[in-house]
This record gives C-alpha cells, structure tokens and sequence, in this order.
C-alpha cells in the first residue's frame, strides 16, 4: 500500500504521542503541541496502512516566512525514504502557498550533526543564513517578574533573526506585532526577556540584552519563569556574532552540546 499524506486529524494522537516518545529520548514536544497545530493548520501526517507513521508542519511566521518544523519519521520506518517524501510534499505546500502571495521563502532550523536534513535541504536549495549556539544552565533561586511588552524593535540586541524556541522570526515590524501577541514577555531590575509558551514550541529564553549583565541580573526571573512551566534549565540561543559573551557565561555555569567549539542550531532559508 502507498503511503498517504494528509492533514492531522484530532484522533491522530495516539500515534503522534508514541512517536514523540521514540525521538530525542522522549524529550521531543511533539504531542505538547499537537493540539495547537492542528488548530494553526498546515499540519500533516503520513499514513501507511492505517497507522501515522511520520508528521510535518509548515507554520506561517511574520513577513511571509513559511518555517517547516516537526518533520518526523516513527524509527520503525526510518532510512525507507518516507521523510524524503514528507519534505517533497511541503516544498509542494509552499511553492502552493507562494504562488498565492502568502508567503515568499521557507525556513527552518536544525541541529548541525542532523546530517540527513541537512543534505537533503542543501540539495533542494536551502542555505545557512544564521547559526546558534544552544546554551543552558541549571535553575537557581527564582525572582518573579512582571509581565512587559516590546516597544521598539530596538530593544532587541538581535541582528537579522529574533529567537522564539526553535522557530527564528525576522527582525522586523511584523515580528514585534507577533511577538506582543503570542510570547511572554518578561522585565526584571530593567532587564527584558521572552520565550515561547509550552503548547507552541520549546521554552528557550531570549534575553533582549545581549550582555553578560543583563543575562546574569535576568537569571532569577528566567528560573521562575522555568520552574513555573516544569521546565528543569534556563536555555538560551546564542547568536553566532555574539561569541564574546561565551567565557563569561560559562563562568555563570552555561554549558553547550560541543562544549562552545562551533554554533550548534542552523537556520536554514530557500526563496520561492
């Protein structure tokens, strides 16, 4: 029997749950979000004699950015060429969506040892266009802060990608629009940070100040914040161009996957 793709349904998720469980040793925030991204649409599952066995999603981001995340393959049917047919089918969708003027580029990111996605991309047309370093720490003492908002787009010492979890969103007018809508939004002693909520991506932190002062005064807020959600680590994105910061949070007890040796998460952009 061919494999079938099609969008999620509500009663897809038992099989999305068991995947999740399979991927990043169950740590994977697949089934977390599942119920938001069937509401947000762009969700598909694919389907092999009646049972999910892989799933994609595009989500439409500000300034007509298509980010394609969540493509996974249940490791039962892994190296079958199934997520070879998964990430055909999108290209499909947003080429669709483009030539209606919806969006203009697809997007994503990834880790850097994710070789298969990363070929694959890199063969459709997909290039690097920013890099992070994926940095964490252990909670400490927490201090509550007070809910804010963003006023200018100045107040983020980002260049051309704003960290939201795993999605990266243009630094632009739209993306501050967005962000006030759809983040949390924090300010502690005159500091600001961000992140996303749990039902939509993973809870990394984004410190609007880019400077080892504001990340160590905004370190109380960001373990309440943390703990408040169960989450067990203050995770932060750190841009690439921001490597002078690297010693001094490790003093402040970051680590990273390669121990700071080269940016870890890519992002990745193909214009339509």
């Amino acid at each position: 029997m061919k494999p079938l793709i099609r969008e999620a349904k509500p009663e897809d998720k038992p099989f999305i749950e068991e995947i999740a469980k399979l991927t990043w040793e169950g740590e994977d925030y697949l089934a977390r979000v599942f119920e938001n991204w069937l509401k947000d649409g762009n969700f598909y599952v694919l389907e092999l004699e009646g049972k999910v066995i892989g799933t994609a999603k595009l989500t439409i981001l500000p300034d007509k950015v298509g980010w394609l995340e969540g493509l996974r393959v249940h490791p039962n049917y892994q190296k079958r060429g199934f997520g070879r047919v998964l990430h055909n089918f999108m290209l499909q969708r947003g080429e669709e969506l483009a030539e209606k003027g919806i969006i203009t580029t697809l997007e994503f990111s990834t880790y850097f040892l994710n070789k298969e996605s990363i070929t694959m991309a890199k063969k459709d047309g997909f290039k690097i266009v920013e890099r992070f370093y994926y940095i964490k720490r252990a909670l400490g003492d927490g201090e509550h802060p007070r809910p804010s908002k963003i006023h200018s787009l100045d107040e983020l010492d980002y260049k051309d990608y704003i960290p939201y979890g795993w999605k990266f969103l243009h630094k632009c007018k739209e993306s501050l629009k967005w962000l006030n809508k759809k983040a949390e939004i924090r300010e502690y002693s005159g500091f600001k940070f961000s992140y996303a909520p749990m039902y939509e991506n993973e809870p990394t932190f984004t410190p609007f100040r880019l400077s080892a002062e504001s990340i160590e005064t905004l370190l109380p807020a960001m373990s309440f914040e943390a703990e408040k959600i169960g989450y067990d680590s203050i995770d932060i994105m750190l841009p690439e161009d921001k490597q002078d910061l690297i010693e001094p949070l490790k003093e402040l007890g970051f680590k990273n996957w390669t121990n700071f040796k080269e940016p870890d998460v890519l992002v990745f952009r193909m214009e339509l």
